[in-house]
């Protein structure tokens, strides 16, 4: 049987694609020429915005998750995905159990010269049984200099315009970290639900005290039908107006979340959306810095 973490893919799908890739991939890029191009496979999209705002011109960059409508968790992967992984030069994942549909791909394409980067391995944030370390800023800056590296070690050519695309990148999350400091300040202790453990990463260094049981969002979080005790819980906590604003990843949606989102919104509670791979025509920073400015209009308008 398998968990909605790890996705069952099909063994006959991977010979299939194996002799499609043997069939039709040419010459690796990116072996150090000046002018070559990186072919780069994330397995979310947020990776892929980050791998393509440092290698710019220098990189062609497929995301698998990149609708913002489907769960992640229940991803099934295809032929064309392995492919498209047997024909890259660098693989980035997030690991650390998210993505094992990953895994499976590419010990069905072994490739001795294909780098893989492990969001999850690199970060320096890691929380208990949370695995969302991308919603961290101070991991994202980690794991945009490991993806620098990487593009020098596969293009060393054009290490200068990875540098210069690195600190670019990395200037701009400071109007995030600055936006979570001021919530550190100005909502420190102020009482929020969530329906699951994502947010946690931000919710953490902005000082919130999220009220809603750990084992309760760790269950929606995995898919899990959360303890009936922790169900009553976040149900009362909304009815008895303890928290002054729900958290909801949309999609992680469950009838039991959908009531949750349904009686915050008969009593009056904000409700903030996230998500956990990024909407479309977005960048990493303008997703997150889109929500942060959600939650600080619904914490604005609860304040006393």
């Amino acid at each position: 049987m398998c968990s909605r973490k790890n996705v069952c893919i099909v063994g006959a799908m991977y010979f299939f694609a194996a002799v499609l890739i043997s069939a039709c991939s040419g010459p690796a890029t990116g072996s150090g020429t000046q002018g070559s191009v990186i072919n780069v496979v994330a397995a979310e999209n947020f990776y892929g915005n980050i791998v393509s705002q440092i290698g710019g011109s220098h990189v062609s960059v497929t995301s698998i998750l990149s609708d913002p409508n489907v769960d992640p968790h229940e991803y099934q992967s295809n032929v064309q995905t392995a492919i498209a992984v047997g024909k890259a030069n660098l693989v980035i994942e997030n690991g650390g159990g998210y993505d094992d549909w990953m895994d499976k791909i590419l010990s069905g394409s072994p490739n001795s010269k294909r780098l893989l980067l492990k969001g999850f391995d690199v970060a320096k944030v890691k929380l208990p049984d949370n695995e969302h370390v991308w919603y961290s800023i101070a991991n994202v800056a980690t794991i945009a200099q490991a993806i620098a590296q990487d593009l020098k070690q596969l293009d060393a050519a054009d290490s200068a315009s990875f540098d210069h695309n690195l600190q670019a990148f990395q200037q701009s999350l400071q109007p995030l970290q600055t936006k979570i400091s001021d919530f550190a300040a100005k909502y420190k202790g102020t009482p929020v639900g969530l329906t699951e453990t994502i947010y946690l990463y931000q919710a953490v260094p902005e000082g919130l005290n999220v009220l809603t049981p750990f084992a309760f969002m760790k269950a929606i979080a995995e898919g899990n039908d959360p303890p009936a005790s922790t169900v009553i819980t976040v149900t009362d906590q909304i009815r008895q107006h303890q928290i002054k604003v729900l958290i909801y990843n949309v999609q992680t949606v469950t009838p039991v979340t959908t009531n949750l989102l349904n009686l915050a919104k008969a009593q009056s509670i904000p409700v903030v959306p996230v998500s956990e791979t990024m909407p479309t025509g977005k960048t990493y920073q303008t997703w997150m810095m889109g929500q942060l400015n959600a939650l600080e209009t619904a914490l604005g308008s609860q304040k006393s």
